[in-house]
């Protein structure tokens, strides 16, 4: 304990000894550059984790990129920035902005009662008279609550994607195999925050049913193809298993692997990509929607997704928002799956952003604050 407190406690002291990676327009310090290399080899270490993959961005450009640790133990295979990542709930950005593309088509309303869209009815058993609405969804204000154990059924890659339909309707409703009260919170539609993944699975399940295709086939075309994302998928079917990194649990004094799974309601967070990837969609999301060319989302609408809508929470649509002491404004999200642990962080107030990727979960509160830590190194070495 005492020696991973000092570890911790030269981390924060290398910090404050830190000027940026780049001191005159896009060159480098050589210095900085290993002194950042030693740090994320060290949290690393301390927050049991085989592997980081991250980069920093800045405006419309990665001003840096580096891996450390491996992908895969057992065959000694080395973490690249190319190296693909079970990314978890940060798939929830990409999900929201599947369905808020269809918002810019007209072929929604943010307010819409989603059971104008829907075959089945889902309403909160107490307030039934209380409309579920899209902007609700994405905002976690639908009255839906974190979810319980009966949602994560994995299965082996071979088997995926099971359709969303009909099992979304046997979750959802009171009379489904599948059902449990739990689902719901107390909080009535639109008065509190509770995030809850289904929800995000059944918006997957919205944009099948009003853009008449399979979700993963919608992001596909609309999503990663144009944003230049060839080796993303929702689908481990799709995906180069070979280049993906395995997840573990560290149980002292080894890690074990879980191996590559899938569960049914995919579109909450089963992305696999790499920071080079990703920072494709989230330069788009930095820069009025465009990457290279391609207009993601129109500006406006990315104001909105980028927009607190309900009091009681730090949620636009599909990202988490959030001011630090310093006022510094961020938007944002992280992502968490068995062996995995992964985090985007978007400062508007320079238009910076860092991403970083890991394939271990830093469970204990040392390792998880080591893990923290990822983001406050990559920070620190922005201008």
């Amino acid at each position: 304990m005492k020696k991973i407190l000092c570890i911790l406690g030269l981390v924060l002291l290398l910090l404050f000894s830190t000027i940026p990676i780049s001191t005159y327009g896009n060159e480098t310090n050589p210095q900085q550059i290993e002194r950042i290399d030693f740090l994320m080899e060290l949290l690393m270490r301390v927050s049991k984790v085989p592997s980081v993959s991250a980069c920093i961005i800045q405006e419309d450009t990665i001003l840096w990129s580096n891996a450390y640790g491996f992908f895969d133990l057992e065959n000694k295979k080395y973490a690249t920035c190319n190296t693909l990542y079970n990314i978890a709930s940060i798939s929830k950005p990409v999900t929201a902005t599947a369905l808020m593309q269809l918002y810019e088509q007209n072929k929604i309303n943010l307010d819409d009662d989603i059971n104008e869209y829907l075959p089945f009815n889902v309403n909160h058993p107490n307030y039934p008279d209380i409309p579920i609405t899209f902007r609700m969804l994405l905002s976690h204000q639908s009255g839906l609550s974190e979810d319980p154990v009966e949602f994560y059924k994995y299965f082996p890659p071979e088997q995926c994607p099971i359709p969303l339909y009909p099992w979304i309707e046997t979750y959802l409703s009171p009379e489904g195999e599948n059902y449990t009260s739990r689902i719901w919170s107390n909080d009535a539609p639109g008065e509190a925050f509770h995030y809850a993944n289904v929800g995000f699975a059944l918006i997957g399940y919205l944009v099948e049913r009003i853009a008449n295709q399979p979700f993963y086939q919608y992001c596909d075309e609309n999503i990663f193809l144009p944003l230049k994302m060839y080796n993303t998928s929702y689908l481990l079917r799709d995906v180069n298993l070979s280049n993906l990194a395995i997840p573990y649990h560290y149980k002292f004094p080894k890690y074990i692997p879980y191996g590559h799974s899938c569960y049914i309601g995919y579109p909450c967070g089963s992305i696999q990509t790499s920071v080079i990837e990703l920072s494709h969609f989230i330069i788009a999301h930095m820069n009025n929607g465009e990457y290279d060319g391609y207009q993601l989302l129109n500006a406006s609408t990315i104001d909105i997704m980028h927009t607190i809508h309900y009091p009681d929470g730090d949620y636009g649509l599909g990202w988490g928002i959030w001011d630090n002491s310093n006022n510094e404004h961020f938007f944002g999200h992280t992502g968490g799956d068995y062996g995995v642990a992964t985090s985007v962080s978007v400062r508007t107030n320079d238009n910076t952003a860092v991403i970083y990727f890991t394939n271990g979960e830093p469970i204990r509160p040392l390792q998880f604050r080591a893990w923290s830590l990822f983001e406050t190194v990559l920070f620190s070495y922005i201008i």
